[in-house]
């Protein structure tokens, strides 16, 4: 049941833009609903039905110590505030969610990273992030990160501070901090992790 009549961009931006569409209710009465996409007019997902991923979150285990986890706290203009994230980032032109993480992280912490290829391909699938204000959808890749922290390739208009947490400092940040969804509940299957399989929660 298509449930609305028309569809009008409402912004320009490179990143992200406004839509408003003339939805109709279950009873057929007219209402504007707002939302916001980081495609094309042409190609937002009410028209193409897909659900390809527009950015990644990243799951980075540390590789010489699978007891801790490499987090980010970044500050988030909406908020005013510093908000604890995992690294994430927008899919490139051409790329793949796995060098877009890559290079993400590479841009965001100064680490490398490892993609972890096991376990359920289902769970690496894009899932929607907030259906109610966004088509935006994001990969989640997993794997290890190594190297050293450098801030040498970070973008000046990101405002970043790298950490390496354990589980205690995991569990203090769930239990204080302002945490993303997306990192919260990922940080959680990390408290349950076993460090000698640390992606066993991606078994069937």
């Amino acid at each position: 049941m298509k449930k609305y009549t028309n569809i009008h961009k409402l912004s320009d931006n490179k990143f992200l833009n406004l839509f408003k569409l003339d939805a109709l209710t279950d009873s057929g009465r007219p209402f504007d609903y707002f939302f916001v996409s980081r495609r094309k007019a042409e190609e937002i997902k009410l028209l193409t039905k897909d659900s390809a991923a527009e950015g990644v979150v990243i799951y980075p285990i540390l590789k010489d110590d699978p007891e801790k986890i490499v987090l980010i706290r970044q500050y988030r203009y909406p908020l005013g505030d510093y908000l604890y994230e995992l690294p994430a980032g927008l899919i490139d032109l051409g790329e793949t969610p796995d060098i877009a993480a890559i290079r993400e992280m590479k841009e965001e912490t100064g680490l490398c990273f490892e993609i972890y290829t096991g376990g359920d391909a289902a769970y690496r699938r894009p899932f929607f992030m907030g259906a109610g204000f966004t088509d935006e959808s994001c990969n989640t890749i997993f794997g290890y990160a190594s190297g050293e922290i450098s801030r040498k390739e970070m973008e000046d208009t990101e405002s970043i501070q790298v950490m390496i947490a354990d589980k205690n400092d995991v569990k203090r940040i769930l239990k204080d901090e302002k945490v993303s969804l997306r990192a919260a509940y990922l940080l959680i299957n990390f408290l349950h992790a076993d460090p000698k399989e640390p992606f066993a929660f991606l078994n069937e």
